[in-house]
């Protein structure tokens, strides 16, 4: 190998060494021999892809000078104590807390196992139930760009969430699964792994963030699958630490008369990319793609999303704001596929930004590429400031601007916000979002 072709090697796959990958593979050894085939081959994927360039289109806009591999490592295990573990103060059916990819706490409603819900570890679901998880694990390929990073997910996921819903089965509290990383180059590889059964009704919320102010990676991945008739809301709140290179990549698929209902809150992380990817595949599917952004200082929030209709009568609904502050950056990349066979579709696209200052920079490329002639799509994106008229109204009554701001923000917001039926949920994301304006 020449001394230029040692140094792209070095570059594409920075401290993700061979080395690392064989220890890892080591750890996960006791797991299903058709699995480490698969994570075998994902890291040869990775190991042969470059990192994005400045030609590739799916990387439009983005900070390409950030994505650098360099540093990172698998961490030590971390202790509840470290944490700093904050639970959200909402009735849930049951949790599991995932520290530095390992399992650190499961509580489980007593009656959950007996109603035949499955709420468990994904190590332990692969031993236990591999012929389920092998049919809808990482099911999907990474269609928007990030394909090297879907690879490294593959090759280096040690533990994630597994959760499934038998036919008929309703929960009434959400099930909630957190995932933190600690230690200074922590590299974190979340998952979440959901098959709802017919009939099926459940509130699924993944917490990501970090346990320390220090530089992470977190490359997550989540796959929900909703069989017919089945009703998902799926919440993901990620607050990673401000030194956090993120990347999250959400697969979801509909059947018959299924309704995925799905909401990103986006507020951590230095760079974060978030690919969401949704699939109608039979008659009377509807899919609700939701997602709030609050971006400040340097912050850089890059969204790719990808709305495919594949079968008739079917429909979705997406709506993705962003609130930036500062010098903050964001990016909206949105696509509707419509196949030839998917007459009658309603799909539906909107990216919406709120300047709150004159540094800041919105991007918004929604596009549709339709193959079928009875349809009715429509796309749009806009950017605005807020109305100085309602800013004056709200500071000549003794507010003060920046808290006028917050409060015009989260008028913003609640239209997103307002789509959740759990009021004790949508009271903790506003409080979460809250946050990020106390910074």
């Amino acid at each position: 190998m020449s001394s230029s072709s040692l140094t792209e090697t070095i570059s594409a796959t920075g401290s993700f060494t061979a080395e690392l990958f064989a220890a890892h593979l080591a750890s996960v050894s006791h797991l299903p021999a058709w699995w480490l085939d698969r994570k075998r081959e994902a890291w040869a994927r990775f190991t042969a892809l470059p990192l994005p360039q400045r030609t590739d289109e799916s990387w439009r806009f983005a900070t390409l000078s950030g994505l650098k591999l360099d540093g990172y490592g698998l961490p030590a295990p971390a202790a509840t104590a470290d944490l700093g573990h904050s639970p959200i103060g909402i009735p849930k059916a049951g949790k599991l807390v995932f520290a530095n990819n390992r399992l650190l706490l499961r509580e489980a409603a007593d009656d959950l196992a007996r109603r035949g819900v499955i709420f468990e570890t994904l190590q332990n679901a692969l031993l236990q139930h591999g012929d389920l998880v092998k049919t809808h694990l990482l099911a999907q390929k990474a269609p928007q760009g990030s394909e090297k990073f879907s690879a490294l997910h593959t090759a280096l996921l040690a533990d994630g969430a597994f959760i499934y819903l038998p036919r008929g089965v309703e929960l009434a509290e959400p099930l909630a699964v957190f995932h933190y990383a600690g230690g200074a180059g922590a590299a974190v590889f979340p998952h979440t792994l959901v098959v709802a059964e017919q009939g099926t009704k459940a509130t699924i919320v993944d917490f990501f963030r970090s346990a320390d102010a220090g530089r992470h990676f977190a490359c997550g991945q989540n796959d929900l699958y909703a069989s017919h008739g089945a009703q998902i809301t799926y919440v993901a709140a990620q607050n990673w630490s401000r030194e956090t290179l993120a990347f999250q990549s959400n697969s979801t698929i509909a059947r018959r008369d299924a309704r995925v209902t799905s909401l990103n809150l986006h507020l951590g992380g230095r760079q974060s990319r978030h690919e969401s990817h949704s699939q109608l595949q039979a008659p009377g599917a509807h899919s609700e793609m939701l997602a709030l952004t609050v971006a400040h200082g340097t912050q850089e929030f890059d969204q790719r999303t990808l709305q495919v209709h594949q079968a008739p009568h079917t429909s979705s609904n997406l709506l993705y704001k962003n609130a930036l502050l500062d010098r903050a950056k964001t990016i909206f990349s949105g696509l509707i596929v419509v196949d030839p066979d998917a007459q009658k579709t309603d799909a539906y696209q909107s990216n919406r930004n709120l300047m709150l200052s004159d540094d800041a920079e919105a991007n918004s490329l929604p596009g549709l590429e339709i193959q079928a002639n009875d349809v009715r799509c429509s796309h749009g994106a806009t950017s605005s400031r807020i109305d100085p008229e309602q800013e004056f109204y709200l500071q000549s009554r003794g507010i003060p601007k920046a808290d006028a701001d917050e409060l015009l923000t989260f008028g913003f917001f609640e239209e997103v916000l307002s789509k959740l039926e759990n009021a004790p949920l949508h009271d903790a994301l506003r409080d979460l979002i809250k946050t990020k304006f106390r910074k």
